[in-house]
């Protein structure tokens, strides 16, 4: 043998050389050369900013660029594998085969329970890493098979007529900031140096509605409405969940692209929150920069403007015009190795490039899909996103021995509908029909009929509808809406519906009148409602005994219906959003002003359908004895708020204590009111609990236009806990210094 294969050969020992020392020499003059011919970013023992720094500083112009578009094709001479950035996990692993489904997200807000949504998303984290794992087994790397999710959706749900809103925590800054950090933290992962998925927030910024106009508009907002609404629920899942990736929006904001926003993503996103992640264009945000918007004149113009701003990653492919656009001048090429090394380390933290038995979440099994423990949760948040709305007369809960029982309307074994968008591929799916069916005595008969369509006239199937009320003992109406009509940029042009909004916010019409045929009949009723967002049922409220919101309850929708009708489980889930009676409540709809449009019950001034944070139980709770650890509240402090809450009734249940505070003596204008706590909690018949909240002086700030700056006023606030914004029980005030 010649050349380098002698270093493999055995060499004489050196004269005076001991045996043992000579093995010892070879050996670290073996490992020396080895590590010689390593290249650092193969190398899993360095730290990943330094494999990473080596991997890019070998690559080409053409091979970098590659790199930062979602199909990211491989590079063989340097041993990289194709990867596919876009994957969806919004309330389960979505579009990718067999995966538990979970409510959509809409639902998930309406448990109002950190640990439970910690808990989902830690499941749909194990599902999705052995999904991978498998994948790439089989040697498949596309769409929907990767580890990086483009989940949760948390923009504000400022308007009922928004089909995305299903996929958001509704309509508060601070409940969607805290229920995104428990999904970001279950979904990453608690390993210190591997991430077990990315979490992507989006979209970033100032973005819900409408969708037809999603690529054009412009979202002029103040800056205080910036900072106070439409941001901290970002800041939370940023600083706080510590989410990976970020995903700008479509639209512009006050006239620049959102992809493009020096103020969103370079001064606050990566200058004030310090977030060291890679950002995400939407999908054709790019070609909306230079095609619709305008503020670019050319595809390579575009696509500088959006890299040099901090948009490390395009999903589109408008991005390869990045090559062009660093020979014109329009970028530099250290700007392209900054994104594309901000995209490696990403991979890298996902032990992409190490091997498995070095990697925590690369030994989850195949196994781990639709175990039974994941279908159990999936139950369990089912019941908890439940809203019992109304129950006069207590006849909730039905009794299971009834002697015939009515199951009527088009969302009663529609299992599309249960599923919401962004879904998920559950092994069984579990209608309301089929979860009453299941839930009943064997001697119970259960009669269905659809009654009629969702949305298009016609009465052909009511008199089948109202013979079966007529035989039944109690009715029970699934009625609402569907992913089908209210969703994103869809083809949807039908009276009450467009382009995915909503243009009405009530019933549709085929259904308000089966509705009132079916309570005609005179059968004690219960009006299970199931949508994606609010819905003006106001004749219901006045007419109907019993009323349900179920959202798009997910696979097992049926059998937690069936678990509340039935008394199994006592429902404890609160609104996430407010129930406006009609659509003159609202503002125009592209119109994003917070205060002055009188959005959300942080501004309405109106009396609503149903109000934020409400819910009724078949228990009753009582309040009392609201205190501070302190009477005064310094700037830098935060005051920890007690109060006792007792299950005053007869069953076990579920209350959510709800903490909000009212500025008495600020000089600005402030919010009606605003959430700042809340908790979930089970009582026994009898038992009371001390609910504990912490409130930081820093959050009772407002955003000062004049200074640039949160100011903590010195004033009296009012604190005020209970069971929903309109229904508070006890109220307590504490003075505020602002130094």
């Amino acid at each position: 043998m010649t050349g380098s294969g002698n270093a493999w050969l055995p060499r004489a020992r050196p004269r005076g050389v001991p045996s043992g020392l000579a093995a010892l020499v070879c050996f670290a003059a073996l490992a020396a050369r080895v590590s010689a011919q390593t290249p650092d970013y193969q190398n899993p023992d360095l730290p990943f900013e330094r494999r990473v720094a080596d991997l890019v500083a070998r690559m080409t112009i053409e091979e970098k660029v590659s790199q930062m578009q979602d199909v990211a094709p491989a590079i063989d001479r340097l041993g990289i594998p194709r990867y596919n950035w876009w994957n969806e996990a919004l309330h389960g692993v979505a579009r990718s085969g067999l995966a538990t489904s979970f409510p959509q997200a809409i639902g998930l807000a309406a448990t109002w329970d950190d640990s439970l949504i910690f808990r989902m998303a830690t499941v749909i984290s194990d599902e999705a890493r052995a999904k991978h794992h498998e994948y790439v087994r089989r040697g498949s790397r596309e769409r929907y098979q990767g580890l990086t999710f483009w989940s949760p959706n948390i923009n504000l749900f400022r308007d009922p007529r928004w089909g995305r809103g299903q996929e958001t925590y509704g309509e508060d800054p601070f409940l969607t900031g805290r229920l995104a950090v428990q999904f970001i933290r279950g979904m990453q992962g608690d390993d210190p140096k591997y991430l077990k998925t990315v979490a992507t927030v989006k979209h970033f910024a100032v973005h819900s509605g409408p969708e037809p106009a999603r690529h054009t508009f412009d979202a002029v907002v103040s800056e205080r409405d910036l900072r106070e609404s439409y941001l901290p629920h970002f800041a939370a899942g940023i600083r706080e969940g510590h989410a990976y990736s970020l995903m700008c929006a479509y639209n512009r904001v006050d006239g620049s692209p959102a992809c493009g926003s020096d103020l969103l993503l370079k001064d606050i996103l990566r200058g004030e929150w310090g977030f060291s992640g890679y950002v995400v264009s939407d999908c054709g945000a790019i070609n909306d920069i230079y095609e619709r918007h305008k503020v670019a004149p050319t595809a390579a113009a575009a696509s500088a403007l959006a890299a040099k701003t901090g948009t490390d990653l395009e999903c589109g492919n408008v991005y390869a015009n990045l090559v062009a656009a660093v020979r014109q001048g329009l970028i530099t090429e250290q700007a392209i190795d900054s994104a594309v090394r901000r995209l490696f380390l990403a991979r890298f933290r996902l032990g992409m490039f190490d091997p498995p038995e070095r990697v925590r979440w690369a030994q989850i099994p195949i196994g781990v899909l639709d175990q039974p423990a994941h279908r159990a949760l999936a139950r369990q948040v089912a019941r908890e996103s439940i809203v019992l709305l109304k129950n006069a007369g207590n006849l909730l809960p039905l009794r299971k021995d009834l002697g015939t029982i009515a199951v009527i309307g088009p969302n009663c074994d529609d299992r599309r509908m249960l599923l919401g968008n962004y879904e998920g591929a559950p092994a069984d799916s579990i209608t309301p029909l089929r979860g009453i069916r299941e839930a009943v005595s064997p001697r119970t008969r259960v009669l269905y009929a659809r009654g009629s369509d969702l949305v298009v006239a016609g009465d052909s199937g009511f008199g089948e509808a109202v013979r079966v009320a007529e035989q039944a003992d109690a009715v029970v109406l699934c009625l609402g809406l569907s992913p089908r009509l209210e969703g994103e940029e869809m083809h949807v042009e039908i009276p009450g519906f467009r382009g995915g909004d909503r243009t009405r916010i009530d019933l549709p019409d085929a259904q308000e009148r089966l509705l009132e045929r079916i309570v005609a009949v005179g059968k004690p009723t219960v009006f299970v409602l199931m949508s994606g967002s609010a819905v003006a049922v106001n004749w219901a409220q006045e007419h109907v005994p019993a009323i349900i919101e179920a959202w798009y309850g997910g696979q097992a929708a049926g059998s937690a219906l069936a678990d509340v009708l039935f008394g199994d489980y006592n429902p404890a889930g609160r609104l996430p959003v407010t129930f406006y009676r009609s659509v003159n409540d609202l503002p125009a709809f592209d119109d994003y002003r917070m205060a002055g449009g009188g959005r959300t019950y942080r501004f309405f001034t109106g009396t609503p359908l149903y109000p934020f944070g409400y819910g009724l139980s078949y228990t009753t709770f009582a309040y009392k004895n609201l205190r501070t650890s302190a009477a005064t509240l310094r700037a830098s402090d935060t005051a920890v708020v007690r109060v006792d809450v007792t299950n005053t009734g007869q069953r076990t249940g579920d209350e959510v204590a709800q903490l909000y505070v009212r500025h008495i003596g600020s000089r600005v204008e402030r919010p009606n009111e605003d959430l700042r706590g809340y908790r979930r909690i089970t009582l026994k018949p009898g038992e009371t609990r001390t609910v504990e909240f912490s409130l930081p002086a820093a959050s009772l700030a407002y955003w000062n236009s004049d200074l640039h700056r949160w100011v903590v006023e010195t004033e009296p606030v009012e604190l005020a806990v209970g069971a929903s914004s309109a229904d508070i029980r006890v109220r307590r005030r504490i003075q505020v210094e602002s130094r």
